[in-house]
């Protein structure tokens, strides 16, 4: 199992164009409850993205005089001080995804981009819908039965052709506690590999007996276990 944005993406999304005023996206944001839009353009193609962050500096820096905004850098924010519109406000190029990238993809967008929510766009660019953190964050919801199930039929004896019996796989609030002896260290390595990488998995425990005669029997997926 490999879930895609478009299977925890929400197609209710809200967005606004790019001459929507400050006043109306700042009273929408609140209406909403939320804490960002998507910027569309008139062909429904998504341009940038609008915040609470990108509003934050009218209120807090309107008055201030333009010596100090100059000596602090903040050219962006003095621009944002003065600007009315979406167009002015938004920050561009958006960060966006598109619906069958991996839903881990969409994870380390998130990180390393430092955002809260994706817009999920189609090959033309338009809006589909977005996804958040916690849509992200829901395929740990995934039961623990259906886990071990992937990993024994799917895992161990579909893919790598091994007996599901030789080894004992337990998974307890997604994590998985695999026991047994694999024929080869190389099996063993694949095993647990394969298994960290099923959807749901938080962490995976390595009890597997690798055979004596091999050098790399030390082999650890995961220090912290």
């Amino acid at each position: 199992m490999s879930a895609t944005v478009k299977d925890v993406m929400s197609t209710h999304v809200y967005a606004v164009t790019e001459t929507a005023s400050f006043k109306e996206i700042a009273s929408r944001l609140h209406e909403l409850r939320i804490s960002a839009f998507p910027v569309v353009d008139s062909d429904g193609k998504v341009i940038g993205v609008v915040s609470e962050a990108d509003l934050l500096p009218k209120e807090a820096l309107e008055g201030e005089v333009p010596g100090v905004l100059h000596s602090l850098g903040r050219s962006r924010e003095r621009s944002k001080v003065t600007a009315v519109t979406a167009a002015d406000l938004m920050t561009r190029p958006p960060v966006t995804v598109g619906p069958d990238e991996p839903v881990t993809h969409a994870a380390r967008l998130m990180y390393s981009a430092k955002v809260k929510r994706l817009p999920v766009v189609g090959d033309d660019g338009k809006l589909i819908g977005i996804v958040a953190r916690s849509d992200v964050l829901s395929v740990y919801r995934r039961p623990d039965a259906e886990i071990h199930h992937e990993i024994t039929q799917e895992i161990i004896l579909d893919k790598l052709l091994c007996d599901p019996a030789k080894f004992t796989v337990t998974v307890e609030d997604g994590v998985v506690t695999i026991e047994g002896t694999p024929e080869t260290a190389y099996a063993g390595h694949d095993i647990v590999n394969d298994v960290r990488h099923v959807e749901g998995v938080v962490a995976v425990r390595d009890r597997l007996s690798y055979p004596a005669d091999r050098p790399d029997r030390t082999y650890n997926t995961n220090p912290l276990f």
